[in-house]
Parts: C-alpha cells; structure tokens; sequence
C-alpha cells in the first residue's frame, strides 16, 4: 500500500513519530506521501522525508485554509522559493486548491494562489494534490481552464457527475477512510470511477476508518479501506493493492 496523502509531520505524531513511521513499514505500507500546507510546514516535511528518504516524500503546497488577506503574500514567496529549491525531491505541488466551509472571505486570494501554483505546477511538470471543500464549481472551472493538469483531487466524496469530469481532466481521485463510514454513498459514485484511477490515502491523523473512526489515522489503517473496495469492485484486497500502488507511482514517481 502507497499513502498518498499523509500528514505524518503535524503535532499528532510529535511524541511518537519514529515509532509510527517503523510501524507502517512493519505493516507493509510501502511509501507516505507528506504534503506541505504552509510556510511553516516546509522545514518539518523536509525533515523528516530526510531522515526517511526513499520511503516518505515530500511535496510542498500552499492550503487554501491558510491563504489570509495579512500575509499570503508573503507566505506564497517563501513556498514559491521552496518548491523550486527542492525541485528535484519533492514528488507534488500540494495541498492546494478551493475550500468555502468556514469562511468565503478569501475567495479571490484563494483562487489566486491557487492559479499561481497551478501555472508553477506546469513549469516545473510536477502533479498536483487538490484539496476542494465545498467549492466544487470554481475548483473545476479552474481545473478546465489549466488543462492539461497531472494529479489527485485528494478525499475524494463527490457525485458521479463531479467524479466524470475529474476523470475526464486525466486526473485521479484519492480515497481514504470517509469511504467506510455508515452513511457514505460514496461507493456509488465510485461505479463510474475505474479502479485504474484510484489511489489510497490517509489523511492522517484525520478521517481513521471504521472501526478506527475517531482515532488518530495510520497509514496501516488504509487496509479498511482496501477492503471495501475489493468488495465494491468485486476483487481481492491484493488486487486493490497491486492496482492502486500501481498508479500511486504512475503519477508520483515517474
């Protein structure tokens, strides 16, 4: 199993962070993917995909939940500098993307840094890890408007519709632990999503699948989710597994 999206650097794990990181390997989770979500989240990813290479990997973003009027300026030159500085390690630009839960404040600025790390995403041939809460429609009139685009809408939970038009921009749907709750109807909008274009995820420490709901996500727990899927495409759990890593490294390390 690949992680794409983990945030393995965050104050969750701080106090057993090494120990977590030896447990996924011993569970035969095979790589994390950790994404960056601010200016200061860069020197904390690097540190720890250093003293981890070959086994998590870095990508470096500005989140949309952290683009404020005060400084996203500022933040985004120190991010911009980042990224082309470590160019040559770090496997995405991401978390980027849309996000109007809390506060449609921010939108131009969102959208803003948004376009700008879309237009480095392209200069420098790097994909993309999208993050899109409750902004579906400028998510994906930004995303047709930039094509063509490498990438993951990461926690996918859209409809089939919203699911079609990601798959048609050639990108990937990243599915994590929402896909085991009681009430997720996700699996039906997973009917129209080939499993060629599905790759796993955390979120972590967020979003631990059932029976783990509510604890601090692993990326060892993603077999939860391995499992519902070989049951809703009518496989093994080894076959999600060798079709979903397969992809992971299709579009992250090739």
């Amino acid at each position: 199993m690949i992680d794409t999206h983990i945030h393995i650097d965050e104050e969750a794990y701080a106090a057993d962070r090494e120990e977590v990181i030896a447990r996924q390997r011993e569970a035969g989770v095979e790589a994390m993917i950790v994404p960056g979500v601010n200016a200061k989240s860069i020197d904390g990813i690097l540190d720890v995909c250093h003293r981890h290479k070959g086994y998590c990997f870095p990508a470096l973003g500005f989140h949309p939940q952290d683009v404020f009027p005060e400084d996203y300026k500022q933040q985004w030159v120190i991010i911009e500098q980042a990224i082309r500085a470590h160019r040559d390690e770090i496997v995405a630009i991401g978390e980027i993307g849309l996000d109007y839960h809390y506060d449609t404040t921010y939108k131009e600025g969102q959208q803003e840094i948004f376009q700008l790390q879309l237009d480095l995403a392209k200069e420098l041939d790097l994909p993309i890890m999208i993050h899109n809460r409750d902004a579906t429609e400028d998510t994906l009139r930004i995303l047709k408007a930039n094509t063509p685009l490498r990438g993951v809408v990461h926690c996918f939970n859209g409809s089939k519709e919203v699911a079609k038009q990601i798959l048609d921009l050639g990108m990937y749907l990243g599915i994590g632990g929402v896909l085991t709750f009681k009430n997720c109807k996700l699996f039906e909008t997973l009917e129209v999503v080939p499993l060629g274009r599905i790759v796993l995820e955390t979120d972590g420490p967020y979003l631990a699948p059932t029976p783990h709901r509510g604890e601090r996500n692993e990326s060892r727990l993603m077999i939860f989710v391995v499992q519902r899927l070989a049951e809703i495409y009518q496989t093994t759990p080894e076959e999600v597994i060798k079709v979903t890593s397969k992809n992971a490294k299709k579009l992250f390390f090739t």
